[in-house]
């Protein structure tokens, strides 16, 4: 079930490097909607982990990701770009639903297990996809600067979701 949505992921984040570049627009709409798969992610955990380094965690993903998207809409704002839906954000998306319900019908270390796990491999995927696709990508310089400082801030992320992760098993 998890090696489904990492795929999936995998495969919607390495979208755009396979056809034409993404512009800022759907640049802006992939971050924004990556940031809130991440959000919603953490929502879920606070919602059935009674784990307390699990919740913690998820507050922080929680935090963070809703802190770097009002920074992305404040931007978008500024230079008036509308961010345009793509399918690299509906497959995210999709994915994102999809690893939400079969964690949904996990409780305990096995819930827990599963979301670092998923964790993991999405910020696996997302940084990449920063590094190499939107980053690069990025027209403007304002926003490559905020995905800069993303990428740098979910690499931290995913190092303390594989440590935590490690500790679990």
């Amino acid at each position: 079930m998890i090696r489904t949505t990492i795929l999936a992921v995998a495969l919607a984040l390495a979208a755009p490097a396979m056809a034409q570049a993404p512009t800022d627009a759907q640049i802006a709409h992939i971050a924004y909607t990556a940031g809130q798969i991440d959000i919603d992610a953490g929502k879920q955990a606070l919602a059935k982990s009674q784990n307390k380094d699990v919740r913690a965690f998820a507050e922080v993903m929680v935090r963070d990701h809703a802190a770097v998207n009002d920074k992305a809409l404040a931007l978008v704002k500024k230079l008036n770009v509308t961010p345009a839906d793509n399918p690299t954000s509906r497959s995210l998306t999709d994915g994102a639903k999809k690893a939400h319900d079969d964690q949904a019908k996990l409780a305990g270390a096995a819930f827990d297990r599963a979301y670092l796990q998923n964790e993991v491999a999405y910020h696996k995927q997302v940084n990449a996809a920063l590094k190499d696709t939107l980053i690069p990508n990025a027209g403007n310089a304002e926003l490559k600067a905020l995905l800069e400082t993303g990428l740098k801030l979910f690499q931290e992320h995913q190092a303390h979701a594989e440590h935590m992760l490690a500790a679990l098993k």
